[in-house]
């Protein structure tokens, strides 16, 4: 597996549950041998206690000196112990051995801070080479110091702890080792269960056709799937916009420059023929109009596609001043209106903010312009004007030229549809375009009879865009003012 290969989501869940349980179960161990010993002890502590009592019993203190008779059943019962070793003593605080073993270690005199007479206490010491359990207590009268208290220790070897401890470990890790692979074999079947949904939406989206852009259902899909599914769903919905819109693209080229590229070759093999230089130069300025009809269909063409394509419309939106931009462009095609003798002007109160994507909004204009100038006949006028009304800035088109009735208006957005095929040349492309780029800008295109006579008027309706708010100036600090008021309440 290469490093950019990611691993199976079903081996990154199961090592993230499996890592954990490997890692606690040392753990448990080591807590279940602390707590294993601490059960171990408290039995033989309990015993320990009785001994050191049992003793204690025996010492007498006359006149503050200790008088000791140990019974022989007493020390039978110390030393009857068969896996033990079992040792005691009774001692003075100037080491003086009133019984017992001598050489069985004491507790030091400086550590004696905080005991209390007739208390028993234990401590872990070792003796012998062995690891030993002590009990002690001190034995005092009221009114004893502390160097006559009596010293009684009863120590214990701890093999009996030990093995106590052992058993209750192993009581609780021998079943560990059945339960610990059958839980592995349980996680692993309810992960390949839980992860079935996956493997289905896997096997269904490799069992679809590779013309099949229709989105997948999401009746059986698991609420944490859904996102994917959606995500997917509207991506196969962008494909299948494109796809629309390159078939169109295939089919508008298949039928538009049928009919350019055929008078084109007519054209050729006329002007082949000819031998009188007057008509060849005819038949070469027909060629060379015919071409440049067929470049502007082309160009149409591929604008379209892009534009229905989001090749372009995907840009990001900015904030843009379509007043100025608007301008420009006015200004690019005053030439063309001067040779055809047509008045274009430009109105506007000024700065008009919208959000939009310039090229595109620059083609829109430039579409509107083209084809107010090619519906109006030599002398007319053309204007293009900006109205700002508050949220809203509108883009207008006006020309006196042939005008549109109102059942027209309803189809000059259609591609190829074009008002007056016989007198004016076009492919009906241009104010389809327009349509498409005002979609993406989230609104409609129109276009109405002229209200102030003949001709038309092409409208567009942007909403307007306003620089955001300034973020609120930080609170003033009231603390010299709060400290100044009188407090509140009588």
């Amino acid at each position: 597996m290469s490093p950019e290969t990611e691993r199976s989501l079903f081996g990154e869940i199961l090592d993230w549950m499996l890592a954990p349980l490997l890692f606690v179960w040392p753990l448990s161990i080591a807590f279940t041998h602390y707590f294993a010993n601490n059960v171990a002890n408290f039995p033989y502590d309990q015993s320990l206690r009785e001994h050191v009592a049992t003793i204690s019993r025996q010492v007498q203190l006359v006149e503050g000196k200790p008088v000791i008779s140990l019974h022989a059943s007493t020390r039978a019962m110390l030393r009857a112990d068969e896996l033990d070793s079992v040792y005691f003593h009774v001692l003075t605080q100037d080491q003086k051995l009133l019984v017992g073993d001598m050489d069985l270690p004491a507790p030091t005199f400086t550590g004696m801070a905080g005991i209390v007479p007739g208390e028993i206490y234990f401590r872990d010491m070792e003796y012998k080479g062995q690891d030993i359990r002590v009990a002690y207590s001190y034995l005092a009268d009221s009114q004893m110091p502390v160097e006559q208290w009596v010293l009684v220790e009863v120590a214990e070897t701890t093999e009996k702890r030990t093995q106590l401890a052992n058993r209750i470990v192993a009581s609780v890790i021998l079943p560990q080792f059945i339960i610990i692979p059958l839980a592995v074999m349980l996680v692993w079947f309810g992960l390949s269960r839980g992860l079935r949904p996956l493997t289905r939406l896997r096997n269904t989206i490799e069992d679809r056709d590779p013309a099949d852009l229709s989105p997948i259902a999401t009746r059986r899909v698991p609420e944490e799937l859904e996102p994917l599914v959606e995500a997917f769903n509207e991506m196969l919905e962008r494909m299948k916009r494109n796809v629309e819109a390159q078939q169109r693209f295939v089919a508008d080229a298949a039928h538009q420059m049928r009919t350019p590229l055929t008078g084109l070759k007519t054209q050729a093999q006329f002007a082949a023929r000819e031998t009188d230089p007057a008509a060849l130069r005819h038949a070469l300025r027909q060629i060379a109009t015919g071409v440049d009809r067929a470049g502007r269909l082309v160009n149409q063409l591929l604008t379209l596609a892009r534009t229905e394509g989001s090749e372009i419309g995907q840009q990001k939106h900015e904030p843009t001043d379509i007043s100025q931009l608007v301008r420009e462009v006015v200004e690019d095609w005053v030439i063309i209106a001067l040779e055809k003798n047509i008045d274009l002007g430009y109105e506007s109160a000024g700065k008009a903010m919208i959000t939009g994507n310039p090229f595109l909004l620059r083609e829109l204009a430039k579409n509107l312009i083209d084809n107010a100038i090619r519906y109006t006949p030599s002398g007319g006028h053309v204007t293009c004007r900006i109205i700002d009304v508050g949220s809203t800035i509108v883009l207008e088109v006006e020309d006196d030229g042939v005008g549109i009735s109102e059942e027209q208006a309803e189809l000059v957005f259609e591609r190829f549809y074009r008002v007056d095929d016989a007198t004016t040349e076009g492919s009906g492309l241009g104010l389809a375009i327009v349509q498409e780029i005002a979609n993406q800008h989230g609104t409609r295109a129109s276009l109405r009879p002229n209200p102030r006579g003949k001709g038309a008027v092409a409208r567009i309706a942007f909403a307007a865009w306003f620089p955001p708010l300034p973020p609120p100036p930080p609170p003033e600090d009231y603390s010299e003012l709060y400290r100044q008021s009188p407090p509140l309440g009588p």
